[in-house]
């Protein structure tokens, strides 16, 4: 008898023992835990650290009078808050819904004798956009009313028209003050709650399909980068791209400038460094225990390194956010007075006192003390003994001459105390960009007029400081090779082929990306599709890409003309994760209609604009049904939409639904779908959680989902059940990547572990270093 014969007949004879009274599926034998077990977990962790009230205490962070509701602050769960996405058409569809039915729903509501706390606006996010609330977890799933309200914020959160994000993030990127015409670099950017925000910012004007700016989001770690892929690709953005660098050593990027290459400086920076995370106690409860003043000690070079490396890369005009989810003021206010004091005026601190109205915050700190993790104290960096030297530095200390400390006006930068409106703690400080570095010996080249209007240009000091030439705070590697690179060397490059960098180092890490091909003016692949779509002259096809060199092209990406020129010009000197965004996919008997390619519905609203034909417009009922049958026959549509449909050849198509404003109840915003026109039936090509989404605007509540793919139930209809008649020449005619449900997997690339993550959610970050910032 073999190994695995005698050890399945071993499992059988274990499954026929008769099992002792109270074990549960093979409890006693190995196999599940016991309930008591379970209920055993982890010992809570006690909320006290009596070396962190000490530290902040004698730094006096707080208030006189507010230090008990300050602790009590800390110690009280963080209220669950949630933004909605501002630029989309439906961002006020979605407030009238919360507002008039799930908020409504929740009034005068109890849950085990307790009264549920309605949601209320955060007083200082424009347009009611921001939303906090104490409802947990725990409590959404008792009542049926409020585990529909939790149902929603998922779908929502998934189909990118909500971000459940914590209160004070949303504040840099609010401050940053970004227009859709400006170049935005994320230094740290994962897991993308703020990146999101700042996406937003760009496509504020949704007539434009392609603003002039970009973000470009970066991340040292390449796991947490594709957490930065999923939070981008819910806003379907063709202006994002994800870069995988130390952002302390980012590269210097080059674009092509009238024929010339010129060195990317960018409008807007956001510096949102890794901290020792103590403000976010509320949330990471692990910090109680860990807390230490060493964090901050240890992060305070990484942080300082980041921000210089950020001050070089701004133009000038340029506005740079400087953030942290520490209250500590050598990670705070000792980065940013170093910062200050090495510019030799480069940089200033600009006063945003009036920018946000209703946020409350504390003025920055203009003395401070260092404390060791033994609880020793330093005034000054005359009183550090050599034997602490490399552990305390004298840029952890504020500067000891009176008239540079007063000019500094640290008093600018804001500090958020969790008990003042129930939220997490932060700092925030906002710099402005006077002139260039003192070590850069040229200015930066400005662009046009893409940054906020400037004073005119000083003269940069001759030679670097004092502080520059010691090591870390001159020119790092990376900007010497690029100073002594020959650029021309690039040339025998493969046209419009952007490939991962030829460097073994990067590639050690992470997963080898595939390469970004640009699809060439003469490649036999665009003109089908040009004409049978009727594509507008303007429809910019030198921006359409490919992930693959070779054999067919199975999807194509499309990005903007500011991406593409940061692409072409930069593939060896920077490792890019993703960008781009699906406009058509290709059908496995695609050759059997006029056109291969159908369209992608992630990349629609940016596509439509310039598509002419293929249009069907359909009246509110029409799609209703749409959405909620798989495959309705013309017979079951409006006659509107059939005599629009029945000349039409079979395969992809658009399907448009326009707004009556003579009946202000309906639906008031425009939606487009994608669709496919079969023999006799029309079909959506629309993910799950978006086709929630459009039934809920219409104020049809998803009851259930059959586990057939695109059949949904609601309140007013049930799919139909009875086999389309042309379904299998539906099913024959799009590939497996194009079936209805083929819109929920990666829209941005390949697949990666890790890259499908829940609704925007966020791994805890390990306590003592929180990894870039309070997203939730």
């Amino acid at each position: 008898m073999g190994r695995r014969a005698r050890g399945r007949r071993l499992r059988q004879q274990q499954q026929q023992q008769p099992q002792p009274e109270g074990a549960e599926d093979g409890a006693g034998g190995g196999g599940k835990r016991s309930d008591a077990g379970w209920e055993g977990g982890y010992p809570e962790i006690v909320k006290e650290n009596q070396l962190f009230e000490h530290f902040y205490q004698e730094l006096r962070i707080v208030p006189d009078g507010e230090w008990e509701p300050f602790m009590a602050a800390l110690r009280e769960p963080l209220p669950a808050t949630l933004r909605i996405t501002g630029y989309k058409s439906h961002a006020k569809e979605i407030l009238h819904c919360l507002k008039n039915k799930y908020f409504k729903e929740l009034e005068d509501l109890e849950v085990d004798g307790q009264k549920v706390e309605v949601p209320q606006p955060l007083s200082w996010y424009p347009e009611e956009l921001a939303w906090h609330t104490n409802l947990s977890r725990k409590i959404l799933r008792k009542s049926p009313q409020l585990e529909k309200f939790h149902q929603f914020l998922v779908s929502e959160t998934e189909s990118g028209n909500i971000s459940r994000q914590e209160a004070v993030s949303m504040v840099p990127p609010l401050l940053l003050n970004a227009q859709p015409h400006h170049k935005i670099l994320d230094m740290c950017a994962a897991p993308g709650s703020k990146t999101a925000q700042l996406i937003e910012m760009l496509h504020a004007d949704m007539s434009v399909p392609f603003p002039e700016g970009f973000v470009i989001a970066n991340d040292v770690d390449n796991k947490r980068c594709y957490l930065l892929v999923h939070q981008a690709k819910r806003l379907s953005s063709p202006c994002i791209m994800v870069v995988n660098h130390d952002a302390s050593s980012i590269p210097r990027l080059r674009m092509d400038v009238n024929g010339k290459k010129e060195v990317l400086f960018y409008d807007r920076i956001l510096c949102d460094v890794p901290c020792s995370g103590d403000g976010t106690m509320r949330k990471n409860i692990d910090v109680w225990r860990k807390w230490s003043p060493l964090h901050g000690l240890q992060l305070h070079g990484l942080q300082l390194r980041i921000a210089t490396r950020g001050a070089e890369q701004l133009v000038e005009g340029g506005r740079m956010v400087y953030s942290t989810c520490s209250l500590n003021p050598v990670e705070d206010e000792a980065v940013i007075a170093s910062l200050l004091e090495k510019s030799e005026g480069a940089l200033e601190l600009a006063d945003v006192s009036s920018e946000l109205p209703g946020l409350k915050w504390m003025p920055g700190l203009t003395h401070w003390k260092v404390m060791t993790k033994d609880g020793h104290w330093f005034a000054a960096w005359d009183e550090v003994p050599h034997s602490r030297h490399t552990q305390i530095r004298p840029t952890m200390f504020p500067p000891q001459d009176p008239e540079k400390l007063q000019a500094m006006h640290l008093e600018r930068c804001l500090r958020i105390l969790p008990h003042h409106q129930n939220t997490g703690g932060f700092f925030v400080a906002v710099l402005v960009k006077k002139s260039s570095m003192p070590w850069n010996k040229r200015p930066p080249k400005l662009q046009g007029d893409t940054a906020e209007p400037r004073e005119p240009v000083r003269p940069s000091p001759d030679g670097p400081s004092e502080l520059d030439r010691k090591p870390g705070t001159g020119m790092d590697n990376a900007e010497i090779a690029e100073r002594t690179e020959d650029v021309e060397k690039n040339g025998n490059k493969k046209d419009g082929v952007c490939g991962p960098p030829p460097s073994k180092k990067m590639k050690l890490f992470g997963f080898k990306e595939d390469p970004f091909v640009f699809i060439p003016e003469d490649d036999p692949l665009f003109p089908p599709i040009q004409k049978f779509y009727a594509l507008d002259p303007a429809f910019p096809r030198m921006n359409l890409l490919t992930r693959t060199t070779e054999g067919k092209k199975r999807q194509l990406y499309m990005v903007s003309k500011e991406l593409r020129n940061v692409l072409l010009n930069n593939s060896e000197r920077m490792k890019v994760i993703n960008t781009g965004i699906k406009v058509w996919c290709r059908n496995n008997s695609g050759e059997e209609f006029d056109c291969a390619f159908r369209l992608a519905q992630e990349g629609i609203y940016t596509l439509y604009p310039f598509i002419n034909s293929r249009i069907i417009t359909v009246p509110l009922e029409d799609v209703k049904i749409l959405l909620t049958q798989e495959n309705p026959f013309f017979r079951k549509l409006s006659s509107e939409t059939y005599s629009q449909a029945k000349d039409m050849a079979k395969g992809s198509i658009v399907l448009k639904y326009e707004p009556d404003p003579t009946k202000p109840d309906s639906l008031q915003c425009p939606i487009v779908l994608c669709g496919w026109r079969g023999k006799a039936s029309i079909r959506t090509f629309v993910p799950k959680n978006e086709r929630f989404h459009y039934l809920r605007m219409m104020g049809l509540e998803v009851l259930a989902e059959k586990k057939k793919e695109g059949t949904v139930l609601t309140n007013e209809s049930a799919a139909s059940s009875e086999p389309p008649e042309d379904e299998g020449v539906a099913e024959q005619a799009a590939s497996p990547d194009a079936s209805a449900g083929s819109d929920l997997g990666n829209p941005l690339g390949p697949r990666h572990p890790g890259e499908d993550t829940q609704g925007g959610g966020t791994p805890e970050a390990p306590c003592g270093v929180c990894t870039h910032g309070q997203n939730a």
